[in-house]
């Protein structure tokens, strides 16, 4: 990354740094009282959120690709214009093409709680066209405090009305994801992605993750609790504690909770084998049912906060 490149002059001293991360890309550092985040302009990819003194909050992979072309393992992947496979074409890439494009970076602000807030931007071109044709803006909005808040914000700068989807697909880090409890879907309809897409309803009470598990929750707007309970530090010293995550969130009417267990990590060649009960994704998403339609001109924003309590 070229250090005199035009970002640089959004870097504050001690609060955000721009330089080359892993692979290469372009990375933004931020440092806050609260909190540290690194932020890739690469998908504009939030890679890391850890509480001041904590550990990480989020999940990336040690087998991740940084490279120009593919989307990064973990993090906060921002999902558009498509979620999962592209069902008129599935040679196009899954979750749509924003996640691998190069984002600009638009404001930098230091807010007066200490928080910092970072802006990154992206639209419609002559590549998009060639897998969307339809015009769009698109901004994503970091802020990192005391909670890690991302929104993304689609505006309709096309003639006509276009139908889309979007999920920030948020991967938390857990210590076993098989003794995780999940809660605040209670009696909300799914549906199980591992069973053909077969309807199904969320029992009451908090739920665990025993299998793979793909499940897209409908019309539901509530925030999700994960309950950690934590075990042995890795290498032996010490205790990774117990600790919970709320993921809160605005302008979505879906949530996606995801786990690839055995057999789906070990498919994947961005994903470790033994990685999967190290994550849990709990996404914020508007998707099949869910989908938006945006009359031209128009802007919906989608916002997910994930806190540690």
């Amino acid at each position: 990354m070229d250090l005199a490149s035009p970002q640089q002059r959004f870097a504050i001293p001690g609060a955000v740094e721009f330089d080359a991360g892993e692979g290469g890309l372009p990375r933004v550092t931020i440092t806050t009282p609260a909190a540290t985040a690194e932020v890739y302009l690469h998908g504009a990819h939030v890679t890391r959120y850890a509480p001041a003194g904590g550990r990480p909050v989020l999940f990336v992979s040690r087998q991740s690709h940084y490279a120009d072309g593919k989307p990064i393992r973990g993090g906060v992947p921002v999902i558009f214009p498509w979620f999962g496979p592209n069902t008129a074409d599935s040679r196009l890439p899954a979750h749509g093409f924003v996640r691998t494009r190069r984002w600009d970076v638009a404001a930098v602000e230091r807010l007066v709680d200490g928080s910092v807030l970072l802006r990154l931007t992206t639209s419609s071109d002559g590549r998009s066209r060639e897998q969307w044709p339809r015009e769009f803006a698109l901004a994503v909005t970091v802020t990192v405090g005391r909670s890690l808040t991302v929104a993304l914000e689609v505006r309709n700068t096309d003639e006509k009305p276009f139908r889309f989807e979007a999920a920030l697909h948020t991967y938390l880090a857990v210590y076993d994801v098989r003794a995780v409890a999940i809660d605040g879907l209670a009696g909300r309809e799914y549906l199980d992605k591992t069973a053909n897409g077969t309807r199904r309803t969320q029992p009451d009470g908090p739920f665990g993750v025993t299998a793979e598990t793909d499940r897209l929750y409908l019309n539901t707007t509530e925030a999700v609790t994960v309950t950690d309970p934590g075990g042995p530090a890795e290498g032996g010293g010490g205790e990774a504690g117990p600790r919970t995550v709320v993921v809160s969130k605005s302008g979505s009417a879906s949530t996606v909770v995801w786990n690839p267990w055995v057999a789906k990590a070990a498919a994947l060649a961005d994903f470790g084998d033994d990685e999967w009960p190290q994550m849990l994704c709990v996404e914020t998403a508007n998707a099949g049912e869910n989908a938006l339609m945006l009359e031209p001109g128009q802007t919906h924003v989608m916002a997910t906060e994930v806190v540690v309590q």
